[in-house]
């Protein structure tokens, strides 16, 4: 080995040593810092997976339970019962989405809730459920925002109508609720006079789903879009 490479290996070993010299230096001078920090590292582990495992399932299934009832009454469209209980112990899906809030059951009734008040009419607390809920399935979350684009729609708030109509169209591109969504936004584009998203609206429908329902009759809905653009 040349003397060259002797003392790159050397001066690499003294800058190793005195690396770890300088750690264990740092660390017998913060070993209690340290530790304490692992510490609480550990019990933030063990209480997460504790918090998970035990109370949280323990809710979940207690949710379950608690829910039958408000599935019953939403089934026979009795929405106040199914919204507010019975009154006699039997919960209804307010107060379960408030007690269970944490659980995937008491999720899931935000959404029950805010059907519920659809079907009263009461769309200012639809709006309130339905923003609370959230979900990754690909059949409810699309149906979940079409239906707050709906709560938009019948208070006129159809800035927000159209953003949840087309978001909720973007979610699942399948020909059972794009299409639906799609039309009601260009209604609502529409109803703003923006005619040219109103046409592109129905473009898609024709150019994406030529096989769904809505597709049907969308040619004259594209002819009046059309014509009212070229009008302006």
């Amino acid at each position: 080995m040349s003397e060259k490479h002797k003392e790159s290996g050397l001066d690499l070993d003294a800058t190793l040593m005195e690396t770890t010299h300088k750690v264990e230096d740092f660390y017998h001078k913060n070993r209690k810092n340290i530790l304490i920090a692992l510490g609480v590292i550990v019990v933030a582990v063990v209480g997460y997976w504790s918090f998970t495992k035990f109370y949280l399932e323990d809710k979940e299934k207690s949710a379950q339970i608690a829910v039958f009832p408000a599935q019953a009454w939403f089934e026979v469209d009795s929405f106040n019962l199914a919204l507010n209980g019975d009154g006699k112990g039997k919960l209804g899906f307010i107060e379960i989405a408030n007690e269970f809030g944490m659980t995937k059951t008491g999720n899931l009734a935000h959404y029950y809730a805010g059907v519920c008040y659809m079907q009263k009419g009461e769309f200012a607390n639809a709006i309130e459920q339905l923003e609370d809920f959230s979900t990754d399935n690909k059949l409810i979350g699309p149906l979940a925002v079409g239906l707050l684009g709906d709560a938009y729609s019948e208070t006129n708030d159809f800035d927000k109508a159209v953003k949840n109509y087309t978001k909720a169209a973007n979610m699942s591109k399948n020909k059972l609720t794009a299409p639906i969504f799609l039309k009601k936004a260009g209604f609502i584009y529409e109803e703003q006079k923006d005619w040219g998203n109103a046409l592109s609206m129905y473009e898609k429908i024709k150019s994406d789903y030529p096989d769904a329902t809505e597709a049907s009759d969308i040619d004259k809905f594209i002819a009046r879009a059309q014509a009212a653009k070229d009008a302006k």
